[in-house]
């Protein structure tokens, strides 16, 4: 005697198919996800930051931005 009759039952198919999601999922999840991966940042966005954050003088980031500017 079989429990489905040869059929595929209701439940077992909508495991398949959360499984199939699933596995789509982690193979089709987009690279671009916030906090997933660290941007690298520039040389003058750390200066920025460092200058936000009052940790050098206005003289010392004007001087470090034209040193950063010269070198492109």
């Amino acid at each position: 005697m079989h429990l489905y009759d040869g059929h595929f039952g209701g439940m077992h198919l909508i495991w398949w198919i959360i499984w199939i999601i699933f596995i789509a999922w982690i193979f089709f999840i987009p690279t671009d996800i916030p906090y997933q991966k660290t941007k690298k940042d520039s040389p003058l966005d750390i200066l920025k930051n460092r200058f936000a954050k009052g940790e050098i003088s206005k003289e010392e980031f004007e001087e470090s931005k034209k040193i950063i500017n010269s070198d492109n």
